[in-house]
């Protein structure tokens, strides 16, 4: 049987093979990680919000807003798998193979990994799944940021590939990987010992200072809407699990509120800049209403005969 005449080795058929490979892969992975979510918080016992339950910290976030921010995701990667299937666009086409790729399939495998982990109640290998899933997904939105920067001319790119990019990976960066790894290093209580709640109150502190001073800067510069909205509901998530450290929750209570203001503030001054560029009135040169080469001023209706008749 003779091979195909397909040159393998051509740009064109690669990114087509690739694109083919993602609209299998991505779907699949997508499957697994919500069947695999769902089953272990859903069905077996204990579920992963019972776990959390059992190991309280200064960070621990509410597990019923975890799971709305979840499913949120989730609705949000089920458009990027149809816009995966049905592009047409060679730019979207772009964005997905060589911005997205396969570090996406890599993470939904990961969040399903850690998931088994965390309901093992097998802590380090939990903390390690996160993370490693949290430097995929950080370079994955800096590839697309830097080569693949969102526009205003195509919108469903916006909203099927990059937000659902930036909200996958502001979950273990604001609180998913920071908590595993708080609870891997035993800084925690016990449940049944609320007056403990003042434990490992400063690292907490640090962390939930320095991930949101990280996102606010974000917010500022880039009018980033979405990272706005995440990071906000990532610290409501926190504040409204009780009881909390004073340092911690005044934190993210402050930066519940801060992260809109800075994202209004920030529009409203780009705009306002934009309108004074915009408004600048450029006088023509001096030149153009000055005296002709003879020294004589043609008057206004007066017409060049030489150049009207040659």
């Amino acid at each position: 049987m003779e091979s195909l005449p397909v040159d393998t080795s051509h740009p064109a058929v690669r990114e087509y093979l690739a694109l083919v490979r993602l609209q299998v892969l991505t779907p699949l992975s997508l499957l697994i990680n919500m069947a695999t979510v769902m089953v272990c918080s859903l069905v077996i016992n204990p579920s992963l919000g019972e776990v959390a339950r059992l190991y309280p910290s200064a960070i621990s976030p509410a597990p019923s807003m975890i799971a709305i921010y979840m499913i949120v995701i989730y609705l949000l990667q089920i458009g990027y798998c149809l816009l995966l299937v049905m592009v047409r666009k060679p730019e979207t086409k772009k964005t997905l193979v060589r911005g997205v790729g396969l570090p996406l399939v890599f993470a939904n495998w990961l969040m399903a990994g850690w998931a088994i982990a965390w309901f093992l109640q097998a802590f380090l290998v939990s903390t390690i799944l996160l993370g490693i899933q949290l430097i995929l997904l950080i370079y994955a939105n800096i590839v697309l940021l830097i080569y693949h920067a969102p526009t205003g001319g195509r919108p469903l790119d916006i909203a099927l590939i990059h937000a659902p990019m930036r909200a996958f990976m502001i979950l273990p960066l604001g609180v998913l990987f920071p908590y595993s790894l708080f609870v891997t290093l035993g800084w925690t209580w016990s449940p049944g010992e609320p007056q403990h709640y003042g434990r490992y109150q400063w690292p907490g502190f640090g962390i939930t200072l320095g991930t949101n001073l990280l996102g606010l800067v974000i917010v500022v510069l880039r009018e980033d809407i979405v990272w706005c909205i995440s990071a906000s509901w990532i610290c409501a998530s926190i504040w409204s699990l009780k009881p909390k450290p004073f340092p911690v929750f005044i934190t993210v209570v402050i930066f519940t509120i801060l992260h809109p203001l800075a994202l209004v503030a920030s529009s409203l001054y780009f705009r306002l800049r934009g309108r004074s560029r915009q408004g600048a009135i450029a006088l023509p040169p001096d030149d153009e209403h000055g005296p002709r080469e003879n020294g004589t001023e043609r008057p206004p209706r007066e017409v060049d005969a030489e150049a009207l008749w040659g």
